[in-house]
């Protein structure tokens, strides 16, 4: 019997290992097995090769699109995104970096702006759409790694017809590393970064020296441009329309500002004022912009010119892979080669950053809300999910880049708009008109884009809608199943509070719960005399009572402080504030009779309404049918029934 019990057992330990250490004050929620000392850190230019695996492996797909939906506008189409990524999203993210030091990132801002209910839907929202983003981040690189080994000269008669099964091994591939555990993996980050680009800039340099070799392709491009769309304010017009296509260009700012923890900043950095860490991460942000800015307009205009434009196409030899395609061509079968490897390496890895954000990103939210279940707080089971859902999403884009495209473009505007709205209204509170306009100009840009390509391209917005429904109906289930959960993570008593509780427990420890109204002599006379009539108790009894205020019901987790005070210089008093009355009321119970030693005692009356109705308010508002909730919630806190405190109603 022992023999049959102890394998699931480990496995079960194996599986929610971490998971008692998520709940801590500051308890790590992400992949990784530690996170780097306070304070402590890597140099800035360390970090930025972090967020450079999403940032600069883009280079392996967005020429490619680019050319696919700006044909010979490709590069002006480039340049119009340059100018937006530099004076639009590069100044939002500095100033997100400000905000949020810690790597809660533009959600949080926004998080704080909005109460109860509607900020928690709100939130819920958000992360569908950057659960969208970093899914599609995982699926789309590895569809794109696996186009770079399909479409290598010495593979394609062997793989031509492997490319779904190739995503989906490193699809999971990916979640089997997670699943064993993902090191913090900056150095390896540094040498793919410095590899990739340094293959990249080898690329241009021989593709400009052909294009300068060849003199007409310039003239030819020209020519054909001039003739196809007439003068340049016609070029700037249309480059604008199918700039939404070019999105994925802007991808990577987000993840830039989630690593900042792991920037070392100066040694005179603390957790309050992290301005070393802010200085640095700003430089991250800018060195990774300026780079690719330079990197996505030299090779838009070197693929325009010496890629046959067939080549872009499904099916072409160049589509999803363009610089690539350049690298056989021009630099031969064996630096081709080379250049593949790296950046099927680099794609993967964005995966793994992609995957670390996402396990980074849920847990901060959804178990505070109370809506996910226990196991989320830990990385394995989340990695499971993670992983099933990206075979779903490859299965479903038939592993095809391009047509993930419109639904990776969706994940990041919405989440650059985001952000560009919370700076806005983050700078018109700090009085700074100037940065409020321009900021305010960033964000009607941004949503335009965003607008443009969900009117383009709508597969975008579905696959974001089913995430959202998906997080709402399983985080609503999971709340639904967390109800009578006690919830109260600390209990604090001020000196008032300890010495009614001191001179009591010398007693019985009778509690009697009132909802306050007029707080004047008579309510409290009345009370205790119903209580007393109801439940049959002798005059000499003496009660202290408990008065709870639900500030925000939609809060699921939050410390519980006990104030005593004395009414009309008679009654005994203790007003708690909490998001649930009958969680607050158990926490109470429980810690009285730990401090105490004696089982405590608390008197109800009967709530009016059907249970129904009172149930939803207690869901929703935290009120209700209390007596019985608070009886419930201390029956699955406390399974020994000799030392549950004791519930009564009358």
């Amino acid at each position: 019997m022992v023999a049959t019990e102890r394998p699931p057992r480990r496995m079960r330990a194996w599986m929610l290992e971490g998971l008692a250490d998520m709940g801590r004050t500051g308890g790590h929620t992400g992949p990784h097995a530690e996170p780097e000392p306070p304070h402590k850190g890597r140099r800035w230019w360390r970090v930025m090769c972090l967020t450079g695996v999403d940032y600069f492996s883009t280079l392996g797909y967005q020429p490619g699109i680019a050319a696919l939906a700006a044909g010979l506008l490709s590069p002006i189409a480039t340049i119009v995104l340059v100018v937006v990524t530099l004076a639009g999203a590069l100044p939002v993210y500095r100033r997100v970096a400000e905000e949020s030091p810690h790597g809660e990132g533009s959600i949080a801002m926004l998080e704080r702006l909005l109460s109860f209910w509607k900020g928690k839907l709100f939130v819920l929202t958000l992360l569908g759409f950057a659960a969208t983003d970093f899914l599609i981040t995982i699926t789309l690189s590895a569809a794109d790694a696996s186009t770079h080994l399909v479409e290598n000269p010495h593979l394609t008669s062997t793989l031509h017809d492997k490319q779904m099964l190739i995503t989906l091994v490193l699809v999971a591939l990916l979640g089997a590393v997670f699943l064993k555990g993902f090191l913090e993996a900056i150095g390896v980050a540094v040498v793919l970064v410095a590899v990739y680009l340094a293959l990249n800039v080898v690329v241009v340099i021989v593709g400009l020296w052909h294009v300068g070799a060849a003199g007409h392709v310039v003239t030819d491009w020209s020519s054909a441009l001039t003739a196809e769309h007439g003068n340049v304010f016609a070029m700037i017009g249309v480059s604008l329309l199918v700039f939404p296509k070019l999105a994925l260009g802007l991808s990577g700012f987000e993840t830039g500002v989630a690593v900042m923890p792991h920037v070392k900043g100066d040694d005179s950095d603390t957790e309050e004022n992290p301005k070393g860490r802010i200085r640095d991460t700003k430089k991250l942000l800018t060195a990774a912009a300026l780079i690719m800015s330079v990197f996505l307009i030299a090779t838009s205009f070197i693929t325009t010119w010496l890629i046959p434009e067939k080549e872009f196409k499904t099916g072409g030899q160049a589509n999803g892979r363009a610089l690539a395609y350049l690298a056989h061509q021009y630099l031969g079968g064996a630096f081709g080669t080379v250049y593949d490897v790296s950046t099927i390496a680099i794609l993967w890895f964005a995966g793994a950053s992609a995957m670390a954000g996402l396990l980074n990103l849920m847990p901060r939210y959804l178990p505070r809300y109370g809506m996910a279940p226990h196991w989320a707080r830990a990385v394995r089971p989340m990695v499971i999910v993670f992983t099933l859902i990206g075979f779903l999403v490859t299965w479903i884009f038939d592993a095809n880049v391009d047509a993930q495209g419109g639904a990776y473009a969706t994940g990041v505007l919405v989440l650059m708009s985001s952000a560009a709205i919370a700076v806005t209204i983050a700078a018109r509170r700090a009085a700074q008109q100037g940065l409020t306009i321009g900021f305010a100009i960033v964000s009607a840009v941004l949503l335009y884009v965003t607008g443009a390509n969900v009117v383009e391209r709508p597969d975008g917005v579905k696959i974001g809608a089913c995430f959202i429904a998906g997080i709402i109906l399983v985080s609503l289930l999971s709340r639904l199943a967390r109800a009578f959960e006690l919830r109260v993570t600390s209990v604090q008593l001020d000196p008032m509070a300890e010495r009614f509780i001191r001179d009591i427990s010398s007693r019985k420890i009778r509690f009697l719960a009132n909802e306050p109204d007029r707080r004047d002599k008579a309510e409290y006379r009345d009370k205790i005399e119903q209580i007393r009539n109801d439940n049959d108790l002798p005059e000499q009894e003496d009660f202290v009572f408990v008065e709870v205020t639900v500030l925000d019901a939609s809060e699921f987790e939050s410390g519980l402080t006990v104030r005593g005070e004395v009414l009309h210089n008679r009654y005994r008093v203790l007003t708690l504030e909490s998001s649930s009355i009958p969680n607050a009321l158990a926490a109470l119970l429980l810690h009285v009779r730990d401090t105490t030693g004696c089982i405590p005692h608390i008197y109800f009356e009967w709530t009016e309404g059907g249970p129904f109705a009172n149930f939803l308010r207690f869901f929703l508002f935290g009120q209700g049918e209390v007596a019985p909730v608070t009886r419930e919630v201390l029956r699955e806190a406390e399974p020994d029934r000799a030392r549950r405190p004791r519930v009564h109603t009358g």
